[in-house]
């Protein structure tokens, strides 16, 4: 590249339409602050959401201004680039989930500064509403897996096959299925552990009553292994 065209980059007027820019900084802030709000609802990471999710529309702003600038001279691209270059970013990024939200922040930041509005407004609200979607799902599953329960049943006598049996029809009258996982037995007592998926949560209690009157004690614990 020759002097002549150096000299032609470094006078480049910037023309930034101020209206746009206004209309594109407001518009990302109130993108970051629903990525925000869903990041603090929805986001199943460990960290401190609250604390992290500060910087969300500084970001989103930042990215916006910076954008602005930079595609209204080429001289300033090539001076972003350089400046890249050297910068080094060393946030402790603990789970991607944190990285997909700073990633959509930054999308927004480019769309905006780009001035594509309504793409970028409406690729954020169909990616909100996939996190929405995905999120019911999950607590959907999640109440169901309440349903899942871990029993053990401990005789004070040597169980033999039979009663063994006789127990595990009591548990299937109110109960989608029952999975005998494991049995412990010894002189004085027998300890069987069962897998059951209940029809409905509210029979556990009609059910131990049931199986207690075979003078056994009954241990329930909430099951994750047990899959639909």
């Amino acid at each position: 590249m020759d002097r002549n065209n150096l000299n032609l980059l470094a006078s480049q007027n910037i023309n930034i339409s101020l209206d746009n820019f206004v209309v594109a900084i407001f518009l990302s802030i109130f993108l970051g602050f629903l990525v925000q709000q869903f990041y603090i609802r929805f986001s199943t990471t460990l960290s401190n959401k609250k604390e992290f999710s500060k910087i969300f529309l500084i970001l989103a702003a930042t990215t916006t201004i910076i954008i602005t600038i930079v595609k209204s001279s080429l001289a300033l691209s090539l001076g972003l680039v350089g400046a890249l270059s050297i910068v080094r970013f060393r946030a402790a990024i603990k789970e991607p989930e944190e990285l997909v939200y700073l990633f959509l922040l930054i999308a927004i930041g480019l769309g905006c500064g780009a001035g594509q509005f309504i793409i970028t407004s409406l690729g954020v609200i169909i990616i909100l509403l996939l996190i929405l979607i995905y999120s019911r799902i999950k607590t959907k599953k999640k109440l169901k897996n309440l349903d899942k329960l871990s029993l053990s049943v401990i005789c004070d006598y040597n169980a033999d096959q039979e009663q063994i049996e006789e127990i595990k029809n009591l548990l299937l009258e109110k109960s989608e299925y029952v999975k005998l996982i494991s049995f412990v037995k010894s002189d004085d007592n027998t300890t069987i552990n069962f897998q059951v998926q209940l029809k409905e949560f509210i029979d556990l209690n009609l059910i131990i009553n049931k199986v207690q009157k075979k003078n056994v004690k009954v241990v329930v614990a909430q099951s994750d292994v047990i899959t639909a």
